[in-house]
């Protein structure tokens, strides 16, 4: 299975982009194959923010971009035909998820909570703590094929009766053609993953109400200015790993070294231990002090994408804003995070009052981007009118 998964995802990509996608129309529904030139991509992005780069084997198109959508929205694209990528990553919540682990396609759950996927296209890795994930391509191998705990529930027994499922939509036969001209029998996987990456580049978030301040279009209260202040003040010290365009340190140069922190979640053995396997970088380098680093989520849309870490365990916003205003996780099963050996010293300089963790709050709220989860173009292609 791996080896299969390897040599349809292994060819090259160089994931990092995200755009917004003009028109929005659903795929045209003639019968000829016409190519789709990369031209016909536009990106729509503000002052500040750069497109972001485009692999050079899976150029940006239109035609890419609508097959992408109608793949991220079909069941029949996992195992057991009742699990689509948006089953873990709903429109409405931000392309993240409600539950602190997700349920895969054999009832198991997931390790870690699903992470929302608007600007995906800028980050410089995937998943919560794999430095070795680069592409929004190579990502998918996991969701696809993981076996433990199952997710999308692909793997070398079922993948050709999956396939078929799809060959015998006659529109896939159309859009595939369209999307991939000159292939004789273009639907594959390395296919499917490069018209679904396609698509989740197209998930951009840059119109939120902070936005339309920074232009000019919008006015914000006091409460939310206070809180934009200390967002980036050395109290605060949020603007440490949340200071890029997006609310992370993914984006390119936005930060020094491995974008991924220690936040004083757990401490359970008194040594710093977080509970196993959800241990951080730590599980892919063996070292010690990458125990409990995991990456810092964008705060785009954070009021809609509860509940928080990497393990869906801190169910509020304001109990965000709390730990970190405590320095650390304390008082529960998970042992004092704020003696934690391994915790960022950033969480130490923080001195957060009740009202500045208000204002903080009425900040944060400022970054949902109602056009995000209401866009026709980004919705479900069949659900019913």
């Amino acid at each position: 299975m791996k080896q299969l998964a390897a040599a349809l995802l292994s060819s090259g990509l160089l994931a990092l982009l995200a755009a917004c996608q003009p028109g929005g129309q659903p795929p045209p529904r003639g019968d000829a194959a016409s190519p789709q030139p990369a031209s016909d991509w536009r990106w729509n992005l503000p002052a500040g923010v750069a497109p972001p780069p485009v692999p050079a084997d899976n150029p940006m198109t239109q035609a890419k971009f609508q097959l992408g959508r109608y793949l991220f929205y079909d069941k029949r694209l996992s195992g057991s035909g009742r699990l689509s990528c948006a089953s873990c990553h709903p429109q409405a919540k931000a392309f993240s998820d409600s539950a602190p682990l997700s349920l895969g396609d054999a009832g198991e759950r997931t390790l870690r909570n699903s992470q929302p996927l608007a600007n995906a296209a800028w980050h410089q890795t995937y998943t919560w703590a794999n430095y070795s994930l680069t592409t929004l391509e190579r990502q998918m191998d996991g969701p696809l094929f993981r076996t433990e705990p199952v997710e999308m529930g692909l793997n070398d027994r079922n993948l050709p009766a999956v396939l078929e499922r799809l060959r015998a939509d006659p529109r896939y036969a159309r859009e595939f053609a369209r999307a991939f001209p000159g292939e004789a029998s273009p639907l594959t996987l390395a296919n499917i993953v490069k018209a679904i990456a396609s698509f989740e580049r197209g998930i951009v978030s840059f119109n939120s109400r902070y936005d339309r301040y920074r232009a000019g279009q919008a006015r914000l209260s006091a409460a939310e200015l206070r809180g934009l202040k200390l967002f980036n003040s050395e109290r605060g010290q949020c603007y440490r790993c949340h200071g890029s365009p997006n609310f992370d340190d993914q984006m390119a140069g936005a930060s020094q070294g491995q974008p991924f922190h220690n936040v004083g979640l757990y401490n359970l053995d008194g040594k710093g231990g977080y509970p196993f396997p959800n241990r951080g970088v730590l599980e892919l380098s063996g070292k010690p002090s990458d125990m409990g680093r995991f990456r810092s989520p964008s705060l785009r849309n954070a009021a809609l994408t509860a509940p928080y870490m990497h393990d869906g365990s801190v169910a509020t916003l304001e109990e965000t804003i709390r730990v970190f205003a405590e320095r650390g996780r304390h008082g529960g099963k998970g042992g004092d995070g704020r003696a934690n050996p391994y915790k960022s010293p950033l969480l130490d300089r923080i001195r957060l009052s009740a009202r500045d963790q208000a204002d903080l709050l009425a900040f944060l709220k400022t970054l949902s981007d109602d056009k995000l989860v209401n866009d026709p173009a980004l919705s479900d292609p069949f659900a019913a009118p």
